[in-house]
């Protein structure tokens, strides 16, 4: 590889996307396993930005990594969770929603289109968007453009996958999304670290572990740990989901989904034993 295709090729990367207000997402973040940035990203949204420790060290792609952590962190709470992420050669989303599976796109890094329409049209009726306005504006991103493979450079850099992550934020602006200065789909996950930390009011997550305090907030009831309304349910059906997840991903050698089983049997275990623990 030469000097200037090592340059231009971005560094792995990903973001977050909650549709939650930080408070609720510092609660349920530490299912992830590792501190991060969480700031706000709009009205009811927030993102928590990855340092990239897994696609890092483990050589784990960074899709597989952050759809695992997608689908931990939305089975744990009652919203969405929208995973960007890109790479050297592609770029792409996946969207979690309970116990629903994943749904998300891919194109390659000079913006070809590499997945099914049918899973954009799930992804917009799952977030509630307009079916009419943002739905033709996303249909447009599962289009070829003419010159799509020209442009050996533009390719490289991942400039035609770019525009189309940035496409997609445009539309989710109609739906509340407004990403900080800085957190920019491309960027590694240094950038966008030290872009997070720059954000006023930034906060970082609990380490795995430990339950989750946040100022003047208390956890929501929903969780397991709190022995709330419904909070029994939630640590079975967070078992009974992280099994299959775990299977699943040691068979497929995904360090991202047997991870995120693995944090889901464990969670949803303490949460059962709190509970009964606190039968009279």
């Amino acid at each position: 590889m030469s000097t200037e295709e090592s340059v231009s090729a971005p560094a792995p990367g990903a973001l977050l996307l909650c549709r939650a207000e930080p408070d609720s997402v510092a609660v349920v973040a530490p299912l992830l396993g590792e501190p991060m940035p969480l700031v706000r990203a709009g009205d009811g949204w927030s993102v928590l930005v990855p340092e990239g420790g897994p696609w890092r060290d483990g050589g784990e792609p960074v899709d597989r990594v952050v759809a695992g952590w997608a689908a931990a962190l939305a089975v744990g709470a009652p919203w969405p969770v929208l995973a960007l992420w890109w790479d050297a050669d592609r770029a792409g989303h996946t969207l979690a929603s309970g116990f629903r599976r994943p749904v998300g796109y891919v194109w390659l890094a000079n913006g070809t289109p590499a997945g099914e329409d049918e899973a954009m049209r799930t992804f917009a009726a799952r977030l509630g968007l307009d079916p009419v306005l943002d739905a033709q504006s996303l249909d447009r991103l599962t289009r070829a453009e003419p010159d799509a493979g020209r442009g050996p450079g533009a390719a490289r850099a991942g400039a035609g996958a770019r525009a189309r992550l940035r496409g997609l934020l445009a539309v989710l602006t109609r739906a509340g999304v407004d990403l900080p200065a800085g957190l920019d789909p491309g960027e590694g996950a240094d950038r966008l670290g030290a872009a997070a930390r720059a954000v006023p009011g930034v906060r970082w997550t609990e380490a795995a572990g430990r339950r989750p305090a946040v100022d003047g907030c208390r956890p929501a009831a929903w969780m397991p740990w709190t022995g709330g309304p419904g909070a029994r349910a939630l640590a079975v059906a967070q078992m009974v989901t992280g099994l299959p997840l775990t299977v699943w991903g040691l068979r497929r050698r995904s360090g991202g989904w047997t991870a995120a089983g693995a944090l889901l049997v464990g969670h949803g275990a303490l949460g059962a034993a709190h509970g009964l623990s606190r039968r009279p």
